[in-house]
């Protein structure tokens, strides 16, 4: 369905217009004699569980929390490696403190998981269990790893369970008030791990130096990393943004004959491999029951997706260019105590559905013409996409060219390419570079939840111009 009305005279305005067999810009002066129309065609939209998405978000995730608009439960939990500084020292092995049998000894050695925020309940009590990797099994960094995929079989089976564990609030009320609120604080869960195991990494130091000579090294003969397990708690949510392994050991300034406190610490950080686990089960079967609008829920929930009218926008325009093409998503107000647990999704991807996975896989960045970003209006309560003519255009070429080669009519080729005019709107995270380009984009892992308008009882309008040479 679509509703039409002119545009008067363009008043000298310079137009920018796309066809079909281009996507080139022109600019137009009043002596062209261009014409422009407007129409508005209605998509429809649903829901789409995503059963798992790329697992390649530069922070982790622990924790449980129950959606209160679904009842269902969301968990998280995460692989970590930890890295080294290039050519990594530590004092010579005659400065080294030995023990009463003449050997080296760590004094202690902890896990401090840095965390940027937490959702849910700061004073809720969590329990983790912290299992070692297996050096003989390290997970690698040339595979692609989904949000459900089991990072368990990286653990070293060989150890006797857990290396250790921790129950933890996201409020950590070992450090007192005054202290935690200070700007040069850094919450983070601290994790005591073992003292024999920082033993165990500072011998093979002075076994064989090059363990430690860089990252690839250190991960494959000396620590290949931790599972961090979830076995306790609902509630609370952490987002952690690095974390720091740090061993503690007594060395001697000859020198000054003094004894010092030595540390090395080696960082859980985007050069090495991190990877959250999640478990988010039953949205598939509550999506059927709850479709009279549509859903964006993170991480690893469910998007929107949306069915262009390409064939109705092009019907009785074959002559005109599409200079505009815009649409506008409104989201539902929500629920207190949904909104006191769950961010509202701020940024949107909308890619074609066919592209979902290789978009994330291949690191792509929007190109504005099979792929977008938009931002979340708070003012307006809104997601818009300002002009998506290029995909318009290109998904139609797309069906023209495609069937022509496979000696298919359009329609024919259609019905064989279901997802042909289908996008998928995707809550995702970016990175700029210092121009404000964006280098990077990755699924949102984060605890959102959001309504839209649309589903089975309502439609989403696409406002259409058509710039028309007379």
């Amino acid at each position: 369905m679509k509703t039409k009305a002119p545009l008067i005279a363009l008043l000298g305005l310079c137009g920018a217009a796309c066809d079909d067999t281009t996507n080139d810009i022109g600019i137009y002066t009043d002596e062209d004699n261009i014409s422009a129309s407007t129409a508005i065609y209605e998509a429809s939209t649903r829901s789409l569980a995503a059963d798992s998405v790329l697992s390649n978000s530069n922070n982790s995730f622990l924790g449980r929390m129950t959606d209160p608009e679904t009842g269902l439960q969301v968990k998280a939990e995460f692989l970590a490696q930890f890295s080294t500084l290039e050519n990594w020292e530590f004092p010579d092995y005659g400065q080294m403190i030995k023990n009463d049998q003449g050997e080296i000894e760590a004094d202690s050695i902890e896990i401090c998981l840095y965390y940027e925020k937490y959702y849910g309940d700061g004073n809720n009590p969590m329990k983790v269990e912290v299992y070692e990797l297996d050096t003989t099994n390290v997970i690698r960094e040339d595979s692609t790893y989904y949000s459900n995929a089991d990072l368990t079989r990286y653990i070293n089976h060989k150890a006797d369970g857990p290396i250790t564990s921790k129950v933890f609030t996201a409020t950590d009320f070992t450090v007192p008030e005054d202290d935690r609120e200070s700007s040069s604080y850094s919450p983070n869960i601290r994790i005591v791990l073992p003292k024999d195991y920082g033993t165990f990494m500072l011998r093979k130091y002075y076994e064989n130096k090059d363990f430690f000579r860089n990252s690839y090294n250190f991960i494959h003969h000396v620590c290949p990393g931790f599972y961090f397990k979830l076995t306790d708690g609902n509630g609370t949510m952490v987002k952690m943004r690095v974390g720091a392994m740090n061993i503690y050991f007594k060395y001697r300034d000859t020198a000054r004959d003094t004894v010092y406190v030595g540390m090395g610490r080696f960082a859980a950080t985007p050069e090495v491999l991190q990877n959250t686990y999640v478990e988010n089960e039953g949205l598939s079967a509550w999506l059927d029951n709850n479709n009279e609008c549509t859903y964006l829920k993170t991480p690893a929930g469910v998007f929107t997706e949306m069915t262009l009218p390409i064939d109705e926008i092009y019907e009785g325009h074959d002559n005109d260019s599409i200079s505009q093409t815009q649409f506008t998503l409104y989201r539902y107000n929500t629920e207190a105590d949904l909104a006191a647990a769950f961010d509202i999704p701020q940024t949107l991807l909308l890619v074609r559905k066919q592209d979902m996975y290789l978009f994330f896989e291949e690191n792509r960045v929007p190109d504005n013409k099979t792929s977008f970003i938009t931002s979340f209006n708070s003012s307006y309560n809104t997601y818009t996409f300002s002009n998506i003519s290029n995909l318009i255009a290109y998904c139609r070429r797309e069906k023209r060219t495609e069937a022509a080669k496979a000696g298919l009519t359009p329609e024919a080729w259609a019905q064989d390419h279901e997802d042909w005019n289908k996008v998928v709107l995707i809550p995702v995270e970016t990175n700029e570079d210092n121009s404000n380009n964006i280098v990077s984009v990755t699924h949102d892992m984060g605890v959102g939840s959001t309504r839209l308008v649309g589903g089975i009882n309502d439609r989403t309008s696409l406002q259409v111009i058509y710039s028309t040479f007379q």
